[in-house]
């Protein structure tokens, strides 16, 4: 009894505490969302205030992992750690890495250091 009782507020705890909750809060909402996607698309003369969004290493996991973690699963991803990272040319390459003598694909990510923008995303086998 107390086992599922357990079971249940683990479940639910993250829904209730760390979900999207708006109540108080005041909104945009989707229509001026639309609007601000819109205008920010149609403005030429808008440019970053970075010239660099993503300058280290850290940011750049922080960054890859939750896209690789939803395309090919959390499990497959963290279980090639460490990750090989590196700055090229303003490209950010990460892969992962596998066990000696062990055969089998690992992930690969360019992302562009400026503005995060996904070059190449793909798993070997």
């Amino acid at each position: 009894m107390i086992k599922s009782i357990l079971t249940v507020v683990v479940t639910l705890f993250p829904l209730v505490f760390f979900g999207q909750n708006y109540k108080n809060r005041t909104v945009i909402g989707e229509d001026n969302a639309r609007q601000a996607v819109k205008n920010a698309l149609s403005d030429s003369t808008y440019k970053l205030t970075y010239d660099t969004l993503i300058r280290d290493k850290d940011a750049a996991i922080t960054i890859a992992e939750p896209i690789l973690f939803s395309i090919y699963g959390k499990a497959a991803i963290t279980g090639e750690k460490p990750y090989e990272c590196y700055l090229i040319d303003g490209y950010w390459f990460l892969s992962g890495t596998l066990p000696k003598n062990y055969s089998g694909g690992v992930f690969e990510i360019i992302m562009s250091a400026k503005d995060a923008r996904i070059i190449k995303i793909t798993h070997g086998k």
